[in-house]
């Protein structure tokens, strides 16, 4: 048998809901319970009207977090949307292309990227923005330089943790790997790199950006077939961006400098 029911006053009721919002780690619904009152009664809601705005906030805000959450734990070094990318100035670049990879499906798929361009041509602006659309979209997803990636390999394999390391880096949904290509990689260094990305081959997406076309890549992997293998890896199945060989900041700066002279 329950006990009799009483009705709570206002204020009773207000700190009954605050702390049962705490207790349950609901602080969107915490936050917005007095403006959604007033504006029930003001706009006369029914009762599952209110409670379907107040439970609609909390998921919304929830993704939210989760999103910024996923975009922090990917290890971008700085702030890239895709929304913000100058197709005008990188005319080399189709915005269907860039729109159809934002949806995210060669992620789901497994599927590699390649981004091939000098620099100042966007590759990094686009890398760093599928990865935010990929960690948006619920994807893990980690970003690493080339160097630092293959530096952090080979001090695991001197302390015993390769192998860990390798299956960490297997885990995420997408591994963004910028500036491949600036330097040359030992033998070492590059058969390290190629057991991530073989760790990876047709579960798990790469995309990397590169200064170097595929022909130049023998300079970075000096040896031949482990060259022609890593390129394989990152090319069966995937997309290939060239960006083109015009520097958007160069010109940019040239702008900037011609205006600031007067011509």
């Amino acid at each position: 048998m329950t006990g009799p029911h009483h009705t709570l006053t206002e204020p009773a009721s207000d700190a009954a809901i605050d702390t049962a919002c705490r207790v349950l780690r609901l602080p969107t619904m915490r936050a917005q319970f007095p403006d959604t009152v007033a504006r029930a009664e003001r706009e006369r809601l029914s009762y599952r009207g209110f409670l379907a705005e107040l439970l609609m906030a909390e998921c919304e805000d929830r993704d939210r977090r989760r999103s910024e959450r996923r975009i922090r734990t990917a290890g971008f070094p700085r702030q890239k949307w895709l929304s913000d990318f100058d197709y005008n100035a990188n005319p080399n670049v189709t915005p269907a292309v860039i729109n159809n990879l934002a949806t995210c499906e060669w992620v789901k798929k497994g599927e590699p990227l390649c981004l091939i361009g000098d620099s100042g041509t966007g590759k990094s602006h686009l890398l760093i923005g599928l990865g935010t659309a990929a960690a948006m979209a619920g994807f893990r997803v980690r970003y690493a330089l080339a160097a630092k990636l293959v530096n952090e390999l080979v001090e695991a394999a001197d302390e015993k943790q390769l192998t860990k390391t390798i299956a960490r880096y297997g885990r995420v949904d997408l591994l963004c790997i910028d500036e491949l290509g600036y330097l040359e990689l030992d033998r070492r260094g590059a058969e390290m790199l190629f057991q991530v990305l073989t760790e990876r081959e047709e579960k798990s997406s790469v995309a990397i950006a590169s200064n170097e076309s595929f022909g130049g890549w023998t300079r970075t992997f000096t040896d031949p077939r482990l060259c022609a293998a890593i390129v394989d890896r990152l090319t069966f199945n995937g997309a290939i961006i060239e960006t083109g060989t015009e520097s958007y900041r160069l010109a940019q700066t040239r702008a900037k400098q011609q205006k600031k002279n007067g011509t």
